[in-house]
């Protein structure tokens, strides 16, 4: 498992991606986000993903598993 986890990863982000992380936005989508109960880094940044089209996979990589060893960041690519 080990030895595939960074390819499966991969995998999922781009599933997700495609999907427009459909699983995440069943509860956090951003009309349902108070902004004013996030830290103002957050609020930054969902403000600039909306308005860039992003979604969740793009900036939440590993927040319910955790990175696979290898993984470049994305400052890194």
């Amino acid at each position: 498992f080990e030895a595939k986890r960074l390819e499966l990863a991969e995998n999922e982000w781009r599933r997700m991606k495609a999907s427009d992380s459909r699983e995440c936005r069943n509860c956090h989508g951003f009309e349902g986000m108070n902004s004013e109960l996030q830290k103002p880094r957050a609020r930054k940044q969902h403000e600039l993903a909306q308005r860039d089209g992003e979604t969740c996979i793009d900036c939440h990589k590993g927040i319910a598993h955790q990175k696979p060893k290898g993984m470049k960041e994305d400052d890194e690519e």
